[in-house]
């Protein structure tokens, strides 16, 4: 359940010093100056899962820090991670210190002193979690704190957008799935503190599953490029086929199947659009990778049982009926071999 803190019904006279019990009761133990005259409205949108906790955080102007005092008063470590949506952050902490534009993010450890200064009306969400759940080493963990993680590119962007796409639906998942997902989470800041200190292990079940996870990220943005193959997606991860084939056998499939599947899939709802401009099946095709029409077909009719044009103009002719049917089918068959066309084979 999503557990919200605002300063709204508040007087502004009122708000500062509710809003400094609000940050620190969510947190930890930190100072809070607000730079207004008079404070804006401040909120907190808060979720559990697992361990980790996902706060939205809008407000106005202010500074926060952590203060030796305050360490002192609170033995509890933890890490928190700030991914910026409005606004800038100027965080300081180990003598070093980073500015956070939208789509940036950087992390703080709750067991050294730091500063946060946000100079205008911002928000972020922030992802906070016992310090023993990342499970790296202090002297890593130190010099990438107050360091900047971009969203453009590389695992950091593979990483923004995955705690993105977290953060914006995690009021929908059910307790098993919450904690699941906290986990990777969890799994995939410590696979990026493992990078960028050149001491990742691939071969760590903890790693094994973030790889994963940012795998099928890459793979999902990219089913448009008819040259998406394990080559390709291996060679973006920095890993070899060969392991890149021994994550999928996790999932009990080949690379290039779930690559098939997921664009089938995509293929299929584009399909069953029963309202709107008709594509023609070679574009759906297309738009998903698939180039060749004849292949489409054929493989799309090996999956679904009837071939592309057929399922469209049932999809037209009755459009209630045969999505609600066979709507929930899992291609049941994508070839074999090493390598198809646009990647599709296994």
């Amino acid at each position: 359940m999503s557990v919200v803190l605002s300063t709204a019904p508040l007087s502004p006279s009122e708000r500062a010093e509710c809003w400094h019990e609000v940050v620190s009761n969510t947190f930890m133990p930190l100072g809070v100056k607000l730079l207004e005259r008079e404070p804006s409205v401040g909120a907190i949108s808060s979720e559990q899962l697992g361990s980790l906790q996902v706060s939205a955080v809008r407000a106005g102007p202010q500074v926060v820090t952590r203060t030796p005092r305050l360490i002192a008063k609170d033995g509890d470590e933890w890490v928190t991670v700030v991914l910026q949506h409005r606004g800038t952050g100027a965080l300081e902490q180990g003598g070093r210190q980073v500015l956070m534009r939208p789509g940036e993010f950087a992390m703080a450890d709750s067991g050294r002193p730091f500063r946060n200064e946000l100079a205008e009306e911002f928000s972020f969400t922030s992802f906070h979690l016992p310090r023993k759940d990342l499970r790296v080493s202090e002297q890593d963990l130190r010099a990438l704190t107050a360091t900047l993680f971009s969203s453009s590119g590389g695992s950091s962007g593979l990483v923004a957008t995955y705690l993105t796409r977290l953060s914006q639906g995690m009021g929908t998942f059910d307790v098993s799935v919450r904690r699941r997902l906290g986990i990777i989470a969890t799994d995939l800041l410590a696979l990026l503190v493992e990078e960028r200190s050149g001491k990742l292990n691939p071969q760590a079940p903890g790693s094994a599953h973030a790889m994963l996870a940012l795998i099928k990220e890459y793979i999902v943005r990219n089913l448009s490029d008819p040259g998406l193959s394990p080559e390709v997606v291996a060679g973006a991860h920095h890993i070899s086929v060969r392991y890149l084939h021994k994550l999928f056998e996790y999932e009990e499939t080949t690379v290039s199947r779930w690559i098939l599947r997921q664009r089938l899939e995509r293929c299929r709802r584009d399909l069953s659009q029963a309202s709107g401009p008709l594509l023609t099946v070679a574009a759906v095709g297309r738009r998903w990778g698939l180039v060749s029409p004849s292949h489409f077909s054929r493989v799309f009719r090996a999956a679904y049982g009837m071939s592309p044009r057929e399922w469209q103009t049932a999809e037209r002719m009755q459009p209630s009926g045969l999505g609600q049917q066979l709507g929930k089918l899992v291609p049941s068959s994508t070839g074999s071999g090493r390598r198809g066309e646009g990647g599709e084979a296994a």
